[in-house]
């Protein structure tokens, strides 16, 4: 079976229908969009397509190899960049089509006024093929 990865955006996707930022949303909203992720997670785990999922802070550091002996690069604390990856859940479905199936129905989940986001979800497929190192 098929594994696809689900990318929830803090910001970097095109605008969802019911766009108001989660921190402007009443505590029941929030409550409500909560349950309704783990309500989601909780029948993927029952048809056996639920793999993983976490929610992710806003902040992050990009870091590099600058060479050695040498201390890693970073940039931060906070990314420059205009994507940041709010969270993820990875599914393993049967194929691509239950895949959109289940993007959709997570887009859905309630927002502000506990009318449905509508948010844009990225949608991955996880490669199958593990490296192999010949010598």
């Amino acid at each position: 079976m098929p594994k696809y990865l689900l990318l929830k955006h803090y910001r970097g996707a095109p605008a969802a229908v019911n766009d108001m930022p989660m921190d402007h949303w009443a505590p029941h909203e929030i409550t409500a969009h909560m349950n309704y992720m783990k309500d989601f997670a909780a029948r993927l785990v029952e048809t056996g397509e639920f793999v993983l999922e976490q929610a992710l802070a806003p902040e992050g550091t990009f870091v590099r190899y600058d060479g050695e002996g040498k201390p890693p690069v970073t940039d931060g604390p906070f990314a420059e960049t205009k994507d940041l990856i709010a969270g993820f859940m990875v599914i393993d479905v049967d194929s691509h089509e239950r895949a959109l199936e289940l993007a959709g129905e997570l887009s859905a989940a309630p927002g502000a006024g506990g009318k449905p986001i509508h948010e844009w979800l990225e949608l991955r497929p996880v490669l199958s093929e593990q490296l192999v190192i010949t010598e």
